[in-house]
């Protein structure tokens, strides 16, 4: 084999379709977008446009509320840490993170951590360090000879000065308030 003879597998490469060629192309004169109107034209783009009327996702009614600030926990029961557990995917006696849960397949990604539920029974004393976990669930596996630290902390949002938020200052002084009455 030489250099100039390196090329491509067959069929791991395709041109793109030329339009605009000539009538005996099939793609020649309006290029296979019809005649005149807004989906003919360059930058068009009407997905969900009903002519002037009040589109459809417009009149529907809107219902529930997303938290942009809320946290995003992956959560597992004690039940499944237990069947991991007999099944060998975890260690009894190990330190449990999530980082060891994510390579173990239990959990998926999160933003802020996993979170332990109290669900199920587990038999063997284990020590998590995870970012939360319910007092159930604490409960459960410091009966099981086992122990919970939580590593979660609250993000506090900042001004452009690196002071806390409004609402942030606001709580602490009520806090202190509360604490001082």
């Amino acid at each position: 084999m030489k250099l100039n003879e390196i090329r491509n597998n067959e069929g791991a490469t395709k041109s793109h379709t030329r339009v605009g060629r000539g009538s005996s192309s099939g793609l020649g004169k309006t290029c296979g977008r019809g005649v005149k109107g807004a989906k003919a034209r360059a930058g068009s783009s009407i997905e969900g446009f009903e002519g002037g009327q009040m589109p459809l996702h417009m009149r529907l009614p809107k219902r529930g509320f997303f938290n942009h600030f809320g946290n995003d926990f992956a959560v597992i029961n004690l039940g499944r840490i237990q069947a991991a557990l007999d099944s060998g995917k975890l260690k009894a006696g190990d330190t449990v993170t999530s980082a060891t849960l994510k390579e173990a397949g239990m959990v998926g990604g999160s933003a802020n951590g996993v979170r332990l539920l109290g669900k199920g029974e587990l038999k063997a004393g284990l020590n998590f360090e995870i970012a939360g976990a319910s007092a159930s669930a604490i409960a459960a596996v410091e009966k099981a000879g086992g122990s919970v630290k939580t590593t979660f902390v609250k993000v506090v949002h900042m001004d452009r000065k690196g002071n806390p938020g409004k609402k942030v200052q606001r709580r602490q002084k009520a806090a202190e308030k509360k604490s001082a009455g």
